[in-house]
Parts: C-alpha cells; sequence; structure tokens
C-alpha cells in the first residue's frame, strides 16, 4: 500500500478495531465516486474483511448504512456492518468475495446466476413502501438525463445542437418521463448489474447501493439486463424478463397484468438509464479524468438506439443519435 495520510488514518483506525492483531491492508476495489475499498487480512487467522473508505467531506456513509439495513431486513444478502466511524468515513463491513457476475458469467451458468438475481430482486421489492427511501420522481429523472446533452454531446461529442435538435430531444426525454412515471413504484437498487453482484453463499452478494430510491419497478431489471458490461441475445433476456414477471404476479409485487406492457416499460426504462449513463460516462473523462468507462461506451449507445429506432415515440431521438453516430445500428425486434 502505498503511504498517504488518509491509508495512515485507515490503519490507525484498523489498529483500534483489532489490537494486538496484526493485518494486512490491501486495495479490493474502488468505483466511480471518491469511496475506495480495502480488503482487510487478519493474519492470525488469515480471515479477511472489506474496509470502505468514504471521506466525509465528499461521502455520506449514512444512506449505505440505511438502505443496508432496509435490504438485510427484505432478505437480500447485503454487507453485515461490524464497525463504523461516520466522522473520519470509514465502515468495517463482512467480505462478500472478489468474484462479480461480470467475471463469473458464461453461457453456461446465466440462467442459474440470474435466477439467483432475480430471486434477490423480488425480495426486494417485495418488501417495497413508500417514505423509506427518497421518490425518484420526475425531477431526478430528468436532471440524470440532461447529463447528456451537456457531457455527451456537448463535451465528448462536440457538438452543438440547433434549436430544433434540442426540441426533439426534449420531446423524447417528455415521452420517455411519461412512461417512466406511471409504471408501479416499487424499492430500486439504481445500480443492480454485473458489477456490483457478488457470486457467494447465499447468491448473489449484493453491494453499491447506497443511491437507492422508491421508483419504477422496471428500472433494476433494465440495469441487469441492458448491462454496460456484458450483453445477452434479446430473446434469451426476453426468457428472463417472462419469468421474472410471471414470479411477481405469483408474489403479489406491482407489474403490469399485461407482458407487452411490462416489456415497454422496461424498453423505456433502459433508455432513460442509458441517456443517463451516456453522460456520466463522458462527465467521469472529461471532468474527473477516470477513461475507464469510454470502452463500455459503445453498448451502452447501441442498447439506446435499439430502443428508439423501434418506439415511434422516440423516433426523434433515434434521428439526433444518428447524427451523432452516423451509421447507427439496427434493431432485432420491432414494436
Amino acid at each position: 500500500m502505498h503511504a498517504t495520510p488518509r491509508i495512515d488514518q485507515l490503519q490507525r483506525w484498523l489498529a483500534d478495531q483489532f489490537p494486538q492483531r496484526a493485518l494486512a491492508l490491501s486495495p479490493a476495489s474502488a468505483d466511480a465516486s471518491f469511496r475506495r475499498y480495502f480488503r482487510v487480512r487478519l493474519l492470525d487467522d488469515d480471515s479477511t474483511l472489506i474496509v470502505m473508505d468514504a471521506p466525509p467531506e465528499h461521502e455520506n456513509c449514512r444512506p449505505f448504512l440505511h438502505v443496508a439495513e432496509v435490504f438485510s431486513a427484505a432478505g437480500a444478502h447485503v454487507p453485515t456492518v461490524f464497525a463504523q466511524d461516520l466522522q473520519q468515513g470509514f465502515l468495517l463491513l463482512s467480505d462478500l468475495g472478489d468474484t462479480t457476475y461480470l467475471t463469473a458469467l458464461t453461457t453456461d451458468n446465466a440462467d442459474e446466476l440470474y435466477a439467483n438475481a432475480l430471486g434477490a430482486l423480488a425480495c426486494i421489492q417485495r418488501a417495497s413502501r413508500p417514505g423509506v427511501f427518497a421518490d425518484y420522481d420526475r425531477e431526478r429523472l430528468l436532471r440524470e438525463m440532461e447529463l447528456f446533452p451537456v457531457w455527451y454531446i456537448g463535451r465528448h461529442k462536440d457538438m452543438a445542437l440547433s434549436e430544433a435538435d434540442t426540441a426533439a430531444m426534449y420531446e423524447a426525454f417528455e415521452n420517455i418521463l411519461a412512461v417512466n412515471l406511471a409504471e408501479p413504484q416499487v424499492f430500486v437498487h439504481r445500480d443492480f448489474h454485473s458489477r456490483n453482484l457478488m457470486v457467494c453463499t447465499p447468491n448473489p452478494g449484493i453491494i453499491d447501493f447506497q443511491d437507492a430510491v422508491y421508483g419504477p419497478m422496471t428500472y433494476d431489471l433494465a440495469s441487469l439486463f441492458k448491462d454496460a458490461y456484458v450483453e445477452w441475445e434479446e430473446e434469451r433476456t426476453i426468457d428472463w424478463l417472462v419469468r421474472y414477471w410471471e414470479t411477481a404476479r405469483d408474489l403479489g409485487i406491482a407489474v403490469r397484468p399485461n407482458f407487452a406492457d411490462f416489456y415497454r416499460d422496461y424498453e423505456f426504462m433502459g433508455a432513460q438509464r442509458h441517456i443517463k449513463v451516456l453522460g456520466i460516462f463522458a462527465r467521469l473523462y472529461h471532468r474527473d479524468g477516470k477513461d475507464g468507462y469510454l470502452k463500455d461506451m459503445p453498448l451502452v449507445l447501441k442498447h439506446l438506439i435499439k430502443t428508439c429506432q423501434r418506439y415511434r415515440e422516440l423516433h426523434p431521438l433515434a434521428r439526433l443519435l444518428d447524427k451523432l453516430e452516423p451509421g447507427g445500428i439496427q434493431t432485432g425486434y420491432t414494436f
């Protein structure tokens, strides 16, 4: 570990948690925020824990603790919190391992792993009730999409929209929002995808949930099956969605009574997310100097273009995307 004042501070805190015990600290992971995660190995018994480093001037650990409590009570497998220091921004957590769905998924095991993930999601959604998390409302959904013209179009593509293009883009945004806001409302993890699901027992372990909200029920499904990091044949994702829709109905989870309506909700929710994600990935690069997400942009863009091409209400955005990305991508099914 490269010594820094923050690392020294973390090591002193860990020494207080484990007096008279030797330990080793190594990087575990980092995400797009200021949070970092380190693996703590206790050398006397070779057991491991995870410590979250969330500098309090940039991050607030309280939402993580709140969501962890709610999701755990719902039956989801989230890290256990063994110690906390909110003033310094440290949490000591159980170790869910280092095998993400992204690294583990294969054609052969995908059915089983996704069935486990959907079971966990059903637990979370079944426990949903208003007033626990912030509402994923119109203002927030629109604010997220507005990252796209600022950071993706303006900064990443270095293009200025005409008044007509701007009007067409916002027309599409309004059409997306109308579908999003009409959905049944549930607890939403908000990044329920292959990098935040860990292969462990019970499976999966769920991480990076501190931004959970109360909002559209297909959001986490779009995160999972319109993943920015892994792609599956559309026929296969439709099959997984049908299975989930049938199970959710049986469990009394709020889903559309007609699968076609449910699937349209999912498609429009995916559009909102991909518009946001393109803006976020561009911002991470141009503002924060993080280029690791640039390689994931093409798949996100592919998801978005396919959806916009197949729904009449989103054709204005499809035409704009064709200007930004000449040639486009052909769709599979059309509706």
